[in-house]
């Protein structure tokens, strides 16, 4: 096995668990988190379930960073970020971002603050909004995990 196939297994592995994870707390774990019935119980078995998949997304878009990194600059694919037949790169790179940004600075610096101080006060409108905003990454994410596997299998835009 040379170094780029080891990368791209590291890459593929890191997204399945980080947006399997996602799907997981958009689909299955918020909906049911919004059914219970007293706030203080929703606020923190969402926070203790939140915080722990945070370190495992932390983790897995690291790994899928450094792996897609080392993928660009080996095989020396930067001319693709010129070239919109390769968007689905674009994507994947934004998707990342976002991801990045979320984890390691927005959530630590405020948004764990903001959505404790919101959730208390206003519980369902907080949840309302966290389950909108996850729906909309997932649903950016796993278009972005469609198109790139076509276009990294040859399929032409």
């Amino acid at each position: 096995m040379d170094d780029i196939t080891l990368a791209r297994g590291l890459h593929i592995l890191g997204v399945v668990v980080w947006i399997g994870g996602v799907s997981m707390v958009t689909t299955v774990i918020l909906p049911a988190v919004r059914r219970f019935k007293n706030p203080e119980e929703r606020v923190a078995f969402f926070e203790a379930v939140e915080n722990r998949f945070a370190w495992q997304a932390r983790f897995t878009t690291l790994l899928t960073g450094l792996s897609g990194f080392y993928m660009m600059y080996t095989l020396d694919l930067w001319e693709r970020y010129t070239s919109s037949s390769y968007f689905w790169i674009h994507m994947m790179t934004a998707v990342w971002v976002i991801f990045t940004l979320v984890l390691f600075v927005l959530e630590p610096l405020f948004l764990h603050k903001w959505f404790h101080r919101r959730a208390t006060t206003n519980p369902e409108g907080t949840f309302r909004i966290v389950q909108t905003l996850h729906w909309v990454l997932l649903t950016v994410s796993l278009v972005t995990v469609f198109v790139s596997l076509l276009g990294a299998h040859g399929t032409q835009f």
